[in-house]
């Protein structure tokens, strides 16, 4: 074994797998007092300052990226030394006895990126950089529907430059870091592949979180709101949520470059709404409903006077298939938006979410009684959650 590859096993035997089940953000601090103290806490032990070589970060938000030589030496250390001087750890007082604690990034100058159930609650927020001492944040925006906010920081250190985000999504088996603050431990990294794209992800009001990337670097309580980032040291997703059998969620970069821009203007965003329950096409919804292909999305339900109420058709009947009863039938099978294909309820959402706002009037193919037809839809906005 050469030097190089030593010096790898050794750095990639250093990023834990420690496992822990639920959300990766829901941390409290280590060393959190019984009584409410707004002070921010130093959970120990705190990984050092890294070194201060390497390149920061991009220009601007969203921006170019450097390229990193993804052939040569010390890959993982590169990025890790360019990125993290970036990533900043955030204690959020809500007025339990202790903070919580989890991850943000910088966007642009001023404005860190982070989810929006580690910020939800909060009276007071306090982020530190590897370059700085505990600055004072507010909350410029949130959106519960993709779990974003942005939080604005009067001055970041010069070191913390704004990451770019990926435009589109990485391929399955694309190598990745996750930098972050599992249990307080600042500065932590690891590493792993992304094993899957456009997941789904739990949202109030029974809605969903489309397009979120999977990996299997180990994410834990602390690492909510950090970035995942690919080899040439752009964030492909912010971590979301992870658990056991190594896997981890982020929301993607490309829902994340649509809802930033709006949170930082308006405060809020707005996602696009159709009003149904949907299922996607199996084996028994397709010979109940007279479906060649398997593919597809069935309209189970249409909401009274929602967007699709009186445009697209929910079920009708049901009947047994296989001995399975109460498999439904008469309803509209999406099959296309706008010329792209359908196949699953994550293309449809993962479609809403990147390609139509509210307002947008869209041509939806369906098969209803047999036939092939098209109609066109007009989208509303998803309602405020509950």
């Amino acid at each position: 074994m050469d030097d190089s590859d030593s010096s790898r096993r050794r750095f990639l035997a250093a990023c834990g797998t420690a496992l822990s089940a639920g959300v990766a953000g829901c941390s409290d601090s280590l060393l959190g007092s019984e009584t409410e103290d707004t002070t921010p806490v130093d959970p120990e032990p705190s990984t050092p300052a890294p070194d201060s070589g390497g390149d920061g970060g991009a220009d601007g938000a969203a921006g170019d990226f450097e390229q990193f030589d993804a052939d040569g030496e010390s890959t993982y250390a590169e990025v890790y030394r360019s990125t993290v001087p970036s990533v900043a750890q955030i204690q959020v007082y809500t007025g339990a006895p202790s903070p919580s604690q989890g991850t943000g990034f910088v966007y642009s100058d001023g404005h860190v990126v982070t989810n929006q159930h580690v910020v939800e609650g909060a009276e007071a927020i306090y982020l530190r950089f590897s370059d700085s001492g505990w600055l004072d944040a507010t909350v410029e925006g949130t959106d519960v529907y993709s779990d974003l906010a942005v939080l604005s920081v009067e001055e970041l250190p010069e070191s913390a430059e704004p990451l770019a985000l990926r435009e589109s999504d990485p391929e399955v088996g694309t190598e990745v870091i996750a930098i972050g603050n599992p249990f307080g431990y600042s500065g932590s990294v690891s590493a792993g592949i992304v094993s899957g794209l456009n997941r789904t992800l739990p949202a109030p009001n029974n809605f969903s979180i489309p397009d979120a990337i999977q990996t299997d670097a180990p994410v834990n309580p602390g690492n909510s709101g950090g970035p995942l980032v690919t080899l040439d040291g752009a964030v492909t997703g912010v971590i979301n949520s992870g658990g056991g059998d190594n896997i981890g969620f982020g929301i993607s970069a490309p829902l994340t470059r649509r809802v930033v821009p709006a949170l930082l203007e308006d405060g809020e965003y707005e996602h696009s709404y159709m009003g149904v329950r949907l299922q996607t096409v199996g084996p028994l919804l397709a010979e109940a409903n007279g479906v060649d292909e398997h593919v597809g999305v069935y309209i189970d339900l249409v909401r009274d006077g929602a967007p699709s109420d009186g445009v697209l058709r929910g079920s009708t009947g049901e009947t047994t298939v296989a001995g399975q009863p109460g498999v439904e039938t008469g309803g509209d099978v999406v099959v296309a938006m706008d010329g792209t294909a359908i196949p699953t309820r994550e293309a449809l959402a993962s479609f809403l979410a990147l390609e139509t706002s509210p307002g947008d009037t869209i041509d939806v193919t369906v098969l209803r009684d047999g036939e092939e037809r098209s109609v066109e839809l007009t989208l509303g906005s998803r309602p405020d959650p509950i």
